[in-house]
């Protein structure tokens, strides 16, 4: 009689899911260059209230890079508190420091964020084995991770897909990746390798990139037309072609105009335009030329928000 061994081996631990719309939650600020925390609860309502699946504070779109500690903190937990479990919220915790970004993301954690956005280090350009361990000792933290790739803001080349592969197969919280290297060449060499889900981190390729299996989208425009941005995203997740390529006509001109100048300077603009809020930046963001405000205007009209 032959002998089977049989081994105990752990089941894994299912990937949080994600999906839809998640918002690049801007940060508002008053005429004195206080955070309007006010103004934030008033967002999340109105993005809830209009089917966005996930805010995502403290993203550069938040320009968290001019935000104090405490401030970031209090962003981070007035969205979760107002948020209340009625959405994802995906704290923005990145840095280029591993002992830093490890501390921040435990508070995030202990603070109720259902996952942390994690960018790739910046300014010091780590190898793949240092984004790897970079990576691998956030998602040890315990809390559902989406990696953020972005070699244009970060330089080096970013993460590639086999470092991206490792870290969805090693790591039971690394769940999904906001994907802005520009390339849906990328994102199909990802999917090829992996079951990562896919965000896109370009409004204008949010169609393409789900049409080859992304989840979604991190929007900057959705801080404009949530309802609109949440639509598409319903729209290419139940197969409606149609409907999602009318709005990704609708939207396509907003979009491009989102990066007529750096983000979020183009999206504070517009919103102002919209009386969402006061166009309040902080430095080294300015405000946008008037020569960009045609560009903008024009492309707010075309997505009927003018």
């Amino acid at each position: 009689r032959r002998l089977v061994k049989i081994e105990n081996k752990k089941p894994r631990m299912a990937k949080f899911e994600l999906g839809g719309s998640y918002v690049a939650l801007i940060t508002p600020f008053t005429d004195n260059d206080e955070v309007d925390y006010g103004k934030i609860e008033e967002l999340v309502e109105w993005h809830i209230a209009e089917g966005t699946a996930g805010i995502v504070p403290c993203g550069t779109t938040g320009e968290s890079p001019t935000l104090t500690e405490e401030e970031n903190k209090k962003v981070i937990e007035t969205v979760v508190k107002k948020a209340n479990k009625r959405c994802h919220v995906v704290a923005g915790a990145g840095g280029n420091c591993t002992k830093k970004v490890v501390e921040f993301t435990k508070w995030c954690k202990d603070i109720g964020a259902d996952c942390v956005l994690s960018v790739i280090p910046y300014y010091n350009k780590p190898t793949q084995d240092g984004l790897y361990g970079h990576f691998k000792a956030v998602a040890d933290v315990g809390i559902p991770v989406m990696l953020y790739n972005i070699p244009g803001r970060c330089g080096g080349g970013g993460l590639t897909s086999a470092t991206i592969a490792k870290l969805y197969n090693d790591c039971p919280t690394i769940c999904a990746v906001k994907e802005a290297t520009g390339s849906v060449d990328f994102s199909s060499e990802i999917a090829s390798v992996c079951g990562i889900q896919i965000f896109s981190g370009d409004d204008s390729l949010t169609v393409p990139l789900m049409s080859i299996g992304a989840k979604g989208v991190v929007s900057v425009a959705a801080n404009l037309t949530p309802r609109k941005v949440a639509d598409l995203c319903k729209a290419m997740k139940d197969g409606d072609l149609k409907k999602a390529q009318q709005l990704h006509s609708e939207l396509y001109k907003l979009c491009k105009a989102m990066f007529c100048e750096t983000n979020p300077i183009p999206c504070k603009a517009a919103g102002a335009m919209m009386g969402k809020w006061k166009n309040n930046t902080r430095l080294p963001m300015t405000q946008m030329k008037a020569e960009h405000e045609p560009q903008l205007k024009a492309a707010l009209q075309a997505a009927g928000l003018l």
